[in-house]
């Protein structure tokens, strides 16, 4: 297991190298386009090259790329080209509101997805399965900005229940949460749920639920004991998928409702091109996506024993 945990932490840093490389390609290869994003494009020839030369810009590419990856990993992310502030102040705040409302939807569609799809894949072909399964393919065949506007429309103009938009001006407030949780919620449901329910379906026609069932256990003791374990992996992973996809991915949401956090401050970055701001959060992204596939691995490990760490490791390439 050493062995194998040794190859899995190689194959972390080295995916994170990689895509840092990309990003740093990407959006500072081009030294002229860099300097008129950060110092205007009205700025004149000289200022820029004098920025340029202050910076280091016209030394090798590979020196530049060391020197930005240092000052990365020593949290020396640069100034914000819009904001006119360090980026390393941005990003706290907006990833702690984006992990609240993550946190939030996952609350609600996890364990609202797990059951429908275990009560799905339990009775498959059944009344209650076609049911959640209608329902499942409605809700992730909506978009979110498409069930942003309708349920815009419900609670907002039409019942004037909740706020139109989730600025938190006056502190966090429960209300400005409801709709952007519920449109993603609602999308997420859905898929997950239809996850749960192959799976569920998958281990209730398994050999050992069978012979439980000639056994005389009961129904309950056998999807509790026997079929939800196994059937908690495939889903598990999508969890984990929807982690990093709840940080940097709901920028449709965010932005519609006026909510800031991190997938808006990314849209915002983009808009203005800050490109200090847009390199911190794809690097941001790149850490949280590698943490949450790991956990996922060690999670095989745990929901089902007789997965071995090489096996879940394999399962991922």
């Amino acid at each position: 297991m050493g062995r194998y945990a040794v190859s899995k932490v190689i194959e972390i840093v080295a995916a994170m190298v990689a895509v840092s490389v990309i990003v740093y390609l990407l959006l500072e290869v081009d030294v002229d386009a860099v300097a008129v994003k950060v110092l205007g494009q009205f700025s004149r020839p000289d200022q820029r090259h004098a920025w340029l030369l202050e910076h280091g810009y016209f030394d090798p590419i590979y020196i530049r790329y060391a020197r930005w990856l240092g000052h990365f990993l020593m949290g020396e992310w640069g100034q914000s080209v819009h904001y006119r502030v360090p980026v390393i102040d941005l990003l706290p705040s907006r990833l702690e509101r984006t992990a609240i409302l993550a946190a939030l939807t996952l609350a609600i569609m996890v364990p609202l997805s797990l059951v429908l799809g275990v009560l799905a894949g339990m009775r498959e072909g059944s009344l209650v399965d076609r049911s959640i399964s209608f329902f499942s393919v409605l809700t992730t065949s909506v978009p979110e900005f498409a069930s942003a506007v309708f349920i815009s429309a419900i609670f907002v103009f039409t019942l004037g229940w909740l706020p139109g938009v989730s600025t938190m001006l006056n502190g966090f407030s429960w209300r400005e949460m409801v709709m952007p949780v519920m449109v993603l919620a609602l999308y997420s449901t859905g898929y997950l749920a239809r996850i749960t329910r192959a799976s569920m379906a998958e281990a209730m026609t398994s050999p050992y639920v069978r012979t439980a069932l000639m056994k005389g256990a009961s129904m309950t003791r056998i999807v509790l004991r026997h079929a939800l374990r196994n059937a908690l992996i495939a889903p598990v992973t999508v969890v984990m998928l929807y982690i990093p996809w709840l940080l940097s991915g709901v920028i449709v949401t965010e932005v519609f409702f006026s909510y800031k956090g991190f997938g808006s401050l990314l849209w915002e970055a983009s808009v203005n091109s800050d490109v200090f701001v847009i390199e911190a959060c794809a690097m941001v992204s790149v850490v949280v996506v590698v943490a949450t596939q790991l956990a996922s691995d060690l999670l095989y490990v745990a929901l089902n024993p007789r997965i071995s760490f090489r096996a879940a490791i394999g399962s991922r390439r």
